[in-house]
């Protein structure tokens, strides 16, 4: 009979994870180290990154902070190159980053649009290919999460941003291309995407009492998520045993795409 271990153990292996110095990248990174992997932590904070990487290494793990600009394309190449050079040859990449700039569609501006199309799509579909042709290279496969929303299946009623609706969804569609290109080379490529949790990029929102209490009424389970609750989600869909399981999305969300 297999063990937990033989499903689910990330030991060996190395994970790159961007947007880890606050909200849901702790979790999922922390998720990560739970599993066994050594774990590089990607975002703009070092003081935050250097903090989590301290609390990682207590758990047995090797965790390196590296601070970079995803904006920049000379940084998304220099933080991959930086994580092999630290632990090694990269197994999973967790596209994890992103803004959720808001606003009437009306009146939103070219730059709030640039911006968020630049990190949560642009900024995520380099790294799957400075990654993916590292581990296309290296012949031993890995696995690909891009981290993408509720909102890449729907449009958003309640926080308006059609970057934000814009760039999820293109990157829910470059997950499945993804997919499809590299099965060939044993890499995976999937979709996490949380319904609503509270962060720091969502607490102005939920300060609001109408905003929370409309979103936790259109969510059938009548709450707010749990960051933690992701983190399953995650181990799953980077698990060893999970080799088959390609070009998918789980959504983490209360129910809210099930109406």
């Amino acid at each position: 009979m297999r063990t937990l271990d033989d499903l689910f153990s990330l030991r060996g292996k190395t994970a790159l994870i961007t947007g880890a110095s606050a909200g849901l990248g702790v979790e999922l990174a922390r998720a990560l180290a739970i599993a066994g992997a050594d774990v590089a932590l990607v975002a703009r904070r070092r003081e935050r990154l250097e903090s989590l990487a301290t609390e990682l290494r207590a758990s047995g793990v090797r965790a390196e902070a590296i601070a970079a600009d995803l904006g920049v394309d000379a940084d998304i190449e220099d933080a991959v190159t930086q994580t092999e050079q630290r632990l090694g040859p990269i197994d999973v990449l967790v596209n994890n980053a992103g803004i959720a700039l808001v606003g009437p569609s009306e009146r939103y501006s070219r730059d709030k649009w640039d911006q968020t199309i630049r990190l949560n799509l642009t900024a995520a579909w380099l790294l799957c290919q400075e990654v993916g042709k590292r581990m296309i290279a290296r012949g031993a496969g890995g696995r690909i999460v891009n981290v993408t929303s509720v909102i890449s299946s729907a449009a958003n009623p309640i926080y308006h941003g059609a970057g934000y609706s814009a760039a999820k969804a293109g990157l829910m569609n470059v997950t499945r291309q993804l997919a499809v290109e590299w099965a060939q080379h044993r890499i995976t490529v999937n979709a996490l995407a949380p319904g609503w949790f509270p962060t720091e990029m969502t607490e102005g929102g939920f300060a609001k009492e109408k905003f929370r209490t409309k979103t936790e009424t259109l969510t059938p389970m009548g709450r707010l998520g749990d960051p933690r609750e992701l983190q399953s989600a995650l181990l799953f869909l980077t698990a060893p045993s999970s080799g088959f399981v390609t070009g998918t999305t789980v959504f983490v969300d209360g129910g809210w795409t099930a109406w």
